[in-house]
């Protein structure tokens, strides 16, 4: 509960924030520079997909594919609680399969039916295989991110009982938490992400 607050406050605060800087644009007269558009909700919400998809790919990258089935439970750290965690190959997965599952209610796509439960199709195995399965997930982020307007931004798409913004935006936010612990699986194998090169 704690989390969808925090989300829908999220939300409502870059609804704000695009129509403080629209209506400032309109009443002011200004218009966006030569050659540029005005922010809307797509390009806002398209432009966080953009960020965290540039990062969750270069850490998927700079794995190596023999280490993409480690976790930590391998280390026998004493004392730790890394039973059972997720490896690294299921991480990257679990993001991708997140992502269908909270962008297809905007894009009206179907999702395939190995794709739902978490972990994304069991007959994902190759780094290559897992990486192209996270960039096609982006991919459909960015055709969500296209269908949000001003007008239906806070409408229901479905049966649903959140409004679209909310699944446009929890897709970028969950994909950050896995970010970072695929960051420490990298971290863990002496690899230094790409991110603090």
């Amino acid at each position: 509960m704690k989390h969808i607050r925090m989300f829908l406050l999220l939300a409502v605060l870059i609804v704000a924030v695009t129509a403080l800087v629209l209506g400032a644009n309109s009443v002011v007269g200004a218009s966006a520079p030569q050659g540029t558009q005005e922010p809307t909700a797509a390009s806002t919400v398209d432009r966080q997909i953009s960020t965290i998809e540039k990062a969750i790919v270069a850490v998927a990258e700079a794995m190596p594919e023999d280490k993409f089935n480690f976790s930590p439970e391998s280390l026998n750290i004493p004392g730790s609680e890394y039973k059972g965690v997720r490896t690294f190959a299921l991480e990257a997965k679990h993001v991708a399969a997140s992502n269908y599952a909270l962008w297809v209610p905007l894009t009206g796509d179907k999702v395939p039916d190995d794709f739902i439960g978490g972990n994304g199709p069991d007959g994902l195995k190759t780094k290559a295989e897992i990486i192209r399965f996270l960039k096609d997930s982006y991919a459909l982020g960015h055709r969500a991110a296209a269908t949000l307007t001003a007008q239906n931004i806070l409408q229901t798409p479905g049966h649903s009982k959140s409004p679209r913004l909310y699944y446009a935006t929890f897709g970028v936010a969950h994909a950050y938490d896995h970010y970072g612990q695929m960051v420490e699986y990298l971290r863990m194998n002496g690899i230094l992400p790409p991110s603090s090169r």
